[in-house]
């Protein structure tokens, strides 16, 4: 019995390149989503394979706007975990002169943690509102991170350019994206309901620092 037919493509690129045709002819015009909204969600299809996505990914009318200028202006990056940081090339934030951080084993945070008796994902917020001032949260993981962000956001003591809020989960995840959806202040790129993680948040992430090198 014979099995499936194989592509002969070898280069990364090329499979790149490939997969983003066979999304392009999967998701035929009209699309939910144009122009560079586009180009994001496209990038978070071909992470995860999941065409869903077309039907739970929120954008701020501001996102892609605020997102690409904060990454032209070589800002700071905060993730709620190392595997979002390891997602996001550093060919790509050093040609744009960004720094993406994670503080969830930084020893300062760790004591916070410890001292407060909450989440590290929560005490790395309150330390990096404090001490990094982030323009750009890049959050997948942790719902106790995006609502204590949301806190200090209510409270005047944030105001950060962009946050890219994909928690995962079954606790608190899709809630705590309900309320970063219900504020219009800040511009976010969100993916309603429990579905998310740090591939995806790194993703887009990933789309909007593409545009910001292409255009350079």
């Amino acid at each position: 019995m014979s099995g499936p037919e194989l592509l002969d493509i070898r280069r990364g690129q090329d499979i790149e390149a490939e997969s983003m045709r066979i999304i392009e002819s999967e998701v035929p015009e009209p699309r939910v989503f144009a122009g560079d909204e586009w180009l994001i969600v496209r990038r978070m299809i071909h992470t995860t394979a999941d065409f869903g996505l077309l039907e739970l990914v929120r954008f701020h009318p501001k996102a892609v706007e605020a997102g690409r200028r904060a990454l032209a202006a070589g800002c700071t990056l905060v993730t709620d975990t190392e595997m979002a940081r390891a997602g996001i090339p550093d060919r790509r934030m050093d040609a744009l002169s960004c720094t993406v951080r994670c503080l969830m084993r930084d020893p300062e945070v760790l004591a916070l943690s410890k001292e407060q008796g909450c989440t590290r994902a929560r005490a790395a917020v309150d330390f990096a509102v404090e001490q990094i001032k982030p323009a750009i949260w890049v959050i997948g993981n942790a719902p106790t991170a995006l609502l204590r962000l949301l806190e200090h956001i209510a409270a005047g003591r944030a105001a950060p350019s962009l946050i890219i809020g994909m928690p995962v989960g079954f606790v608190n995840a899709a809630e705590s994206k309900a309320l970063l959806l219900a504020q219009s202040k800040i511009p976010y790129i969100a993916i309603e309901g429990r579905k998310g993680g740090s591939a995806l948040a790194a993703s887009a992430v990933n789309a909007l620092a593409e545009m910001v090198l292409s255009a350079k």
